[in-house]
C-alpha cells in the first residue's frame, strides 16, 4: 500500500514537471510570435508613406525632414560593410587558432587558450565599444593622417575582435569532432602532421567551420552599442572603410527614443527591426543546415 502510494507520488511528481517544461516552452514560442507578430505589425504601417522599393533602396535616410525620406540603403550597407571586413580579419585569425588549439597545442596552452577566448566572449560589447572610441579611433586617426578615427574601419576591428570567439569555439569543436580513425588512416599512409592537417581535418570539418563563421557574422551584424561608438554615425554609402557610416542596429538604438509614437519615423525605425530580424534569421537557418549536414558527413 505503501510503496504504491510513493509509487503514484512519484508519476505525479514527474508528470508536473512534464507539464511545466511544456508550459515553459509553448510559453517561450507565444512570446517569440507575439514579438514578431508586434514588430511586422508596427513596421508594415511605413509602407503607407513609402514603397518598399523607395524604403529598401533608397539612399537617403533623413526621417525627420519635410518631406522626410526613408531610404534604409545607407544602413542596410553599413552594417554588411562593418561585418564583412569584422570577417576579413577575423575569421581566418579565429579558423587558424581553431586548428591551433584542436591539433598542435599542449593540454596546458589549451587550457590556457580556451580561457582567454571564454573571458574574451563574456567581455560586454560597451567595453569594447569604449576601446574602439577613447583608444583605436586617436590610434588610426595618427597612423592614417584621416579626419576621424571614427569610421568603418575602426568597427569592423571592434565587430571582428567580439565575432573572434564564436568563430574560434565552433571551428575548434569542428576540428576536434574529426574522427580519430581518419587521422590514423592518413598517417598510415606516410602524411605528416600538417598535410592531414591540411587534406583530412580541414575537408572534415569545414561545414562545421563554415557553420562557425556564419555565426560570426550573425553575431557581428546584430551588435549594437560597441558600433554606436567606434562608427561615427554618418548614413552615407561609400566603399571606404576610412569613412563614418552607421549600421541598422545603431540607427534604432540612436532615434527610437526621438521618435513619436505613431509617427512614420517610428514605423521606419520598427521596419528597420524586422530587415534585422530576416537577415539574422537567415543567418541562423544557413548556420544550422550546414551543421546538419556536417553531422550527417562525420555520421
Amino acid at each position: 500500500m505503501i510503496s504504491n502510494l510513493r509509487f503514484r507520488m512519484k508519476r505525479i511528481r514527474e508528470k508536473t514537471i512534464e507539464g511545466l517544461i511544456h508550459l515553459f516552452a509553448f510559453g517561450a514560442i507565444f512570446i517569440v510570435l507575439a514579438m514578431l507578430f508586434f514588430l511586422f505589425r508596427e513596421g508594415g504601417v511605413i509602407f503607407r508613406v513609402t514603397s518598399w522599393k523607395n524604403f529598401l533602396f533608397g539612399k537617403i535616410w533623413l526621417p525627420t525632414y519635410s518631406p522626410p525620406q526613408f531610404g534604409s540603403l545607407p544602413l542596410l550597407w553599413g552594417s554588411l560593410m562593418v561585418t564583412l571586413g569584422a570577417l576579413l580579419w577575423s575569421a581566418p585569425l579565429g579558423i587558424g587558432l581553431a586548428i591551433y588549439v584542436a591539433e598542435l597545442a599542449s593540454p596546458k596552452i589549451r587550457a590556457i587558450l580556451k580561457a582567454f577566448i571564454e573571458v574574451l566572449a563574456g567581455i560586454p560589447s560597451v567595453v569594447f565599444g569604449f576601446f574602439g572610441m577613447v583608444i583605436l579611433a586617436p590610434f588610426l586617426q595618427s597612423v592614417f593622417s584621416i579626419p576621424t578615427g571614427l569610421c568603418a574601419f575602426n568597427a569592423s576591428i571592434i565587430l571582428g575582435l567580439m565575432a573572434l570567439p564564436t568563430i574560434t569555439s565552433f571551428s575548434e569543436e569542428a576540428i576536434s569532432a574529426v574522427p580519430h580513425i581518419l587521422k590514423e588512416a592518413s598517417f598510415a599512409m606516410g602524411a605528416t602532421h600538417w598535410q592531414t592537417i591540411k587534406y583530412v581535418s580541414i575537408p572534415v570539418a569545414s561545414g562545421g567551420i563554415f557553420c562557425g563563421v556564419i555565426m560570426g557574422m550573425g553575431r557581428a551584424i546584430g551588435e549594437t552599442m560597441a558600433v554606436l561608438m567606434a562608427a561615427g554615425n554618418a548614413p552615407i554609402i561609400t566603399l571606404s572603410f576610412f569613412e563614418p557610416i552607421r549600421t541598422l542596429t545603431a540607427t534604432i538604438a540612436l532615434e527610437m527614443a526621438e521618435a513619436p509614437k505613431g509617427s512614420p519615423h517610428y514605423h521606419a525605425l520598427f521596419a528597420l527591426g524586422a530587415i534585422l530580424f530576416i537577415i539574422s534569421m537567415a543567418f541562423n537557418v544557413i548556420a544550422d543546415l550546414l551543421q546538419e549536414r556536417w553531422k550527417r558527413k562525420l555520421g
